[in-house]
Formats: C-alpha cells, sequence, structure tokens
C-alpha cells in the first residue's frame, strides 16, 4: 500500500469564505471526475472513495479566500490510478470558482508513525444529529474503528482481516466546542481529534491508510483529513 499526496495550486476567481470552502474544493474535484467516464462510474458509485483533501492554504485570518489569489491544496489517496488522474487533470480545470495551476506528486513516506491528527473536523452521522446529544465516547470510539476497518476492508477487496487490535492508546479531541460544516445545504457538528497510535504491525499499517483516506465518514467532501507525526 502506498499513500500518495498531490500539491495543487489553484487559483482564485471568487471569494470564497470558510464556511463554503471545503464545499468549493469538493465541487473541483467531482467536475473533473465527471470528464472521463471511468472516473464518473467511480465517482457515482455507492462505495467508500477513498481520498480526501485539505482546505486551502495559507490560512485567511479573515476567513476569506481571496478572489487572484494563489493557494494550494493537499490531497491524498491510496489509489494508484486516481493520484495519477489527479496528478494529470487538476492542473488543467477549472471551475467557477477556481482554476488549477501546477500539480505535485509524491509518495507519503511509511515509517513509524506515533500520532495522526485532524486538520479538517471527523464526522459521524447519527439518527439525532451530533453524536455526543445520543452516544458514548466508547460508542462513538467503536465506530471510527470500524469505519476506518471497512474502508480498509475495501481497499484490499473485501478480505477476511484480524480486527482484534488495538489502533491507538489514546484520543484527544482538539476541538472545546463542535465544529460546524456545511454539506449538502445542511449545518453538520464534528470535531478534530488527536490519535497517539500504537507500534503493533495493523495499528501502524491502518494509521498509514488513514493519512491516505481521512477519518471518519465522508472524506471526499474534505473531512477528516489528517496529518501525521512520526516516532
Amino acid at each position: 500500500m502506498t499513500v500518495f499526496e498531490i500539491r495543487l495550486k489553484v487559483f482564485l476567481l471568487k471569494d470564497i469564505p470558510l464556511s463554503k470552502m471545503l464545499t468549493a474544493e469538493a465541487y473541483f474535484i467531482d467536475s473533473v471526475l465527471t470528464k472521463d467516464q471511468e472516473w464518473l462510474t467511480y465517482h457515482e458509485t455507492n462505495q467508500y472513495k477513498l481520498y480526501c483533501m485539505n482546505g486551502l492554504f495559507p490560512l485567511e485570518r479573515d476567513g476569506i479566500y481571496k478572489k487572484e489569489q494563489i493557494y494550494t491544496i493537499t490531497i491524498r489517496t491510496v489509489e494508484t490510478e486516481l493520484a495519477r488522474y489527479f496528478a494529470k487533470e487538476l492542473s488543467n480545470h477549472s471551475s467557477n470558482q477556481m482554476k488549477g495551476l501546477i500539480a505535485e506528486r509524491r509518495i507519503v513516506p511509511r515509517k513509524m508513525i506515533s500520532e495522526i491528527y485532524t486538520l479538517t473536523p471527523v464526522i459521524q452521522k447519527w439518527e439525532q444529529g451530533y453524536w455526543k446529544v445520543q452516544a458514548s465516547v466508547e460508542e462513538y470510539e467503536r465506530r471510527i474503528f470500524e469505519n476506518a476497518i471497512k474502508k480498509y476492508k475495501q481497499f484490499i477487496g473485501n478480505e477476511e482481516i484480524d480486527e482484534e487490535f488495538q489502533l491507538y492508546t489514546g484520543i484527544t479531541f482538539l476541538n472545546r466546542k463542535p465544529v460546524p460544516v456545511e454539506y449538502k445545504g445542511i449545518r453538520l457538528l464534528g470535531d478534530k481529534l488527536n490519535l497517539k497510535i500504537t507500534d503493533n504491525k495493523q495499528a501502524q499499517e491502518l494509521a498509514y491508510f488513514l493519512t491516505g483516506v481521512g477519518i471518519g465518514e465522508i472524506n471526499s467532501r474534505g473531512m477528516g483529513f489528517c496529518n501525521y507525526r512520526w516516532l
């Protein structure tokens, strides 16, 4: 397994407020997938989309990303052909909000990971909305792990794997209050997390995988994008 990272420079055609940033990025990426029949089918298939992306960088302190300025979007995936397609096509692609300029692809090195931490909120969809209204921390953590395993099993072809291992030794919520994000016209509440990764083989494999696909749900909308620290 290899995690690919594409660093894409984009030129904004409009001002984009922070609340609309990830939606604008997701639309930009979705629209390049629809240009090719193979990737259109991938986009429309009801399955986990094994890529994720961070918000625009550098950050804007006033929360408005400026028209006619250049920013960087970091996209990661574990799918080789998708990484190749993104690196080739996104730099020549435009939406009504941004234009691709330069895309650089690299491989995220495999080293012992001490922790992973999210830069965008982790989302879990619960029947009554935000998880703290209806679930315990233990239930929240169980769903984090189960979601990660399901995505990993899809990636390896739904083979059976040993699921009896500890992914992390500690979880820290980095936000004092829920982080709101917009998704399909509604507001979802999420959390930013730090996970201290255990040093067993399965945990290290899964943690590396998560740096490429994101933690939690709707990662292709920019949710649950995580960075890492090595030992």
